[in-house]
């Protein structure tokens, strides 16, 4: 189909392990990069990171993407915030140390330790080919550590608003010393590819849009309790986010109601959910039109400046989304 990136989600809690699921993939396919979109370093320790990018290095050579982050779903499933910069920063010079074949000082549990590959010689992993760095960043000062360290920068939102934040990171990409040409920009978006004539509340647009508009309702709720990531609901909007603030505090037991407001984020609508989504709530806070108008926008994505656009997939519908979302991008490439 022509796609040349798949992103793994790495939510335990809610999806298959991240690592499981990259070896499978590496194993039946031959060209296609993976990576993980993104990885939560507070959920595992350096070493283990390491290892495991390492060794489906050896099962995908050249094929391996390290994404990472702060933390959204990953860790509010666990009743967490986002981590600190400082620790997140310091994890990805451990990991890419290890991956170049240095010796590297460490902090464990009981003090710092210097740790090294100590055979890849044997083939088990494989530290030759690249393991390029990607980071999510939303934050100002999060953007700003991605020009830090020279990463690919992955991002989400509407084209216009899209658009502001990228020439907003290539201002810090400059600042830092770096060639904007060197920027590699990466957009998440997801949605519906509409048929002419088709609602975008259909029962195929609600599974295939809503939980992206959602999503972003699980981020707002929690704001005061374990941060947000700085999403504000639009007006046409804000009648069904009051509505849904109202099921919120509703959620039980009362001081773990993350449980269930991060239950199938990114993958279905829960039923209660089910009652708030509207047409304008999917148009406003999901990218879902006819196939013209999603071309139009993905044009408007490239015209920005963005490297790629990944498409988030639903469960049950990820073969009819490859082909809808293909033959948007083929025409938007013509």
């Amino acid at each position: 189909m022509g796609f040349t990136y798949a992103w793994f989600y790495d939510t335990q809690l809610l999806n298959a392990d991240v690592f499981v699921a990259m070896a499978a993939a590496a194993m039946k396919t031959s060209k296609i990069k993976l990576c993980t979109g993104v990885l939560v370093p507070s959920n595992r320790i350096a070493p283990v990171t390491a290892n495991a990018l390492a060794s489906l290095n050896a099962l995908a050579p050249g094929r391996i993407v390290f994404g990472a982050a702060t933390g959204f779903t990953a860790r509010r499933t666990m009743g967490l915030g986002a981590m600190k910069l400082g620790p997140f920063e310091e994890y990805i010079r451990t990991v890419q140390g290890l991956l170049r074949g240095e010796t590297v000082e460490w902090t464990g549990e009981e003090g710092t330790h210097k740790i090294r590959f100590l055979n890849p010689e044997i083939g088990a992993i494989n530290i030759d080919d690249p393991i390029p760095l990607h980071i999510s960043a939303f934050a100002p000062r999060a953007q700003a550590l991605v020009a830090k360290l020279g990463a690919g920068w992955l991002s989400g939102g509407d084209p216009l608003n899209a658009s502001h934040a990228l020439a907003a990171m290539q201002s810090l990409w400059k600042n830092a010393g770096r060639e904007t040409k060197d920027l590699y920009s990466t957009i998440f978006a997801d949605g519906c590819v509409l048929a002419e004539g088709e609602a975008a509340d259909s029962p195929r647009a609600r599974a295939q849009a809503g939980p992206g508009a959602t999503m972003i309702f699980h981020d707002i709720v929690e704001r005061e309790s374990l941060g947000s990531l700085g999403f504000e609901p639009p007006p046409q909007v804000k009648s069904q986010f009051e509505a849904y603030l109202k099921v919120y505090k509703n959620y039980q037991p009362a001081d773990a109601r993350y449980l269930s407001n991060h239950r199938g984020h990114l993958m279905f609508l829960r039923p209660e959910e089910q009652a708030i989504v509207t047409p304008e709530m999917i148009r406003a806070l999901s990218l879902t039109g006819t196939q013209a108008e999603l071309v139009e926008a993905v044009n408007a994505y490239k015209a920005a400046g963005f490297n790629q656009i990944a498409i988030h997939l639903r469960i049950g519908h990820e073969t009819e989304m490859l082909q809808d979302w293909s033959r948007v991008i083929e025409k938007a490439e013509a």
